[in-house]
């Protein structure tokens, strides 16, 4: 599987030193990458195989040094690798997974002899590129995030039903709470914990905005309209991996909702993200 375009690899670094970020540009990455960057402790160089991208500008366009480069090509991974403080790795995607644990994509083991001091790797509980991360005895964070609000702008969207003056949102969750957070948030957590190494190298940080039940978020979805929280089989595309990420939150992985407002004193909650982005639900 091929890597996308906007993949990029960002070095955030001190003064001397840096911390690198592997990650999908405009999710994680981007949040991270400018939480950082605002924060002023550290300057970035983002590697990508295409500088002329939106992706690659927008960072340019806060302070960061853009360099080309290629993450299939160890020696390029290395060279921008070198000096690092630590780094940021997100396992968003099915083709990052492939490439970490693929031959080629066996750059991350010499790490540790790089010196990397701190990498917070955001993933899902004992995936297998955390535990190779482990394993090879990486200075870690382990970062697991909720679900993002985003989703319900997309994916999550309310659908009128067709056979009555009501919607159905579609995530069957039944009575179990989610934990849930805007993508924009997750950044200056990051970068809290970067912060910190001491007090989070060798943990599993799990980061949500807040816990509610598919009835509380559509409470808040229809401010008194009629909103049922039911899931059908519609056959839209990604019905199925919504089901089976449903299923693992019905399991309640550990998130810290506390931890998470320290880490980022300025979370939003899911009411104050929904009052943020009316504009996408106009004519439902």
């Amino acid at each position: 599987m091929g890597l996308p375009d906007q993949l990029l690899l960002v070095n955030i670094l001190p003064d001397s030193s840096c911390v690198s970020s592997l990650v999908p540009a405009g999710a994680q990455g981007g949040s991270v990458a400018r939480a950082i960057l605002e924060s002023k402790k550290f300057t970035v160089r983002a590697l990508t195989r295409d500088v002329t991208q939106p992706n690659a500008q927008a960072l340019r366009d806060l302070g960061a040094e853009v360099v080309k480069g290629d993450l299939n090509d160890e020696k390029s991974v290395e060279a921008t690798l070198k000096g690092a403080y630590g780094a940021f790795l997100a396992n968003a995607s099915l083709c990052i997974k492939d490439l970490l644990l693929s031959p080629r994509g066996r750059w991350w083991q010499t790490w540790p002899s790089l010196g990397l001091k701190h990498v917070v790797y955001s993933g899902l509980e004992h995936g297998e590129v955390e535990e190779h991360f482990w394993a090879a005895g990486v200075p870690m964070t382990s970062v697991r995030v909720a679900a993002y609000f985003e989703n319900f702008l997309t994916a999550w969207k309310p659908a009128k039903a067709p056979d009555g003056d009501y919607y159905s949102l579609v995530l069957p969750m039944g009575d179990v709470p989610m934990d849930g957070i805007s993508v924009a948030d997750i950044g200056a957590a990051v970068s809290s914990i970067f912060n910190s190494p001491e007090e989070f190298i060798g943990k599993a940080v799990g980061l949500s905005a807040e816990k509610l039940t598919v009835q509380q978020y559509a409470d808040v979805l229809s401010k008194g309209q009629s909103l049922r929280d039911t899931y059908k089989k519609l056959g839209f595309p990604m019905a199925e991996e919504i089901a089976n990420m449903c299923l693992f939150y019905q399991m309640k992985p550990d998130r810290d909702v506390k931890l998470t407002h320290r880490l980022n004193p300025k979370v939003k909650s899911f009411s104050q993200f929904i009052s943020e982005n009316k504009e996408a639900f106009k004519g439902l």
